[in-house]
């Protein structure tokens, strides 16, 4: 079971400019992969092979992203090398942290099914709104 990562969508206006920006870095590095930077290579990165970033927008697990891997970057930070696809979700109330925090295979949201779409599920908004008043 792999484990995964979970990163607010830091300036994302919403899930589709997240997607957008997403594919945008994908044809910018040229590689097929979104680079996302960190501080420090995570301690567990070796567990986190066939695992994903899963974004936080508004407040819940929106999508994910499958990890590609780490790579060093010339001034001693890190990338995170990301498939450049956002994975819609089933939407899941999660709080808002700092940089990435770990999350195990039992507790991350099952994918959207073929017949779901993102509407289908409650917006993160409201899903933020009910977590805050302990609703969810």
């Amino acid at each position: 079971m792999p484990l995964h990562m979970t990163k607010i969508a830091y300036s994302a206006e919403s899930p589709a400019s997240l997607k957008a920006w997403l594919e945008s870095h994908a044809g910018a590095q040229g590689g097929g992969e979104a680079l996302l930077t960190t501080r420090y290579l995570p301690k567990r990165h070796a567990e986190m092979a066939g695992g994903s970033l899963y974004w936080i927008f508004e407040h819940a697990l929106i999508g994910r992203s499958p990890i590609l891997g780490f790579a060093q970057r010339d001034d001693g930070r890190w990338h995170i090398r990301l498939a450049p696809v956002l994975i819609p979700v089933q939407t899941r109330p999660r709080r808002a942290h700092q940089g990435w925090r770990y999350l195990d295979e039992k507790d991350a949201p099952a994918d959207l099914g073929a017949g779901e779409a993102q509407g289908d599920a409650m917006p993160p908004r409201l899903i933020g709104e009910l977590a805050r008043l302990g609703l969810v």
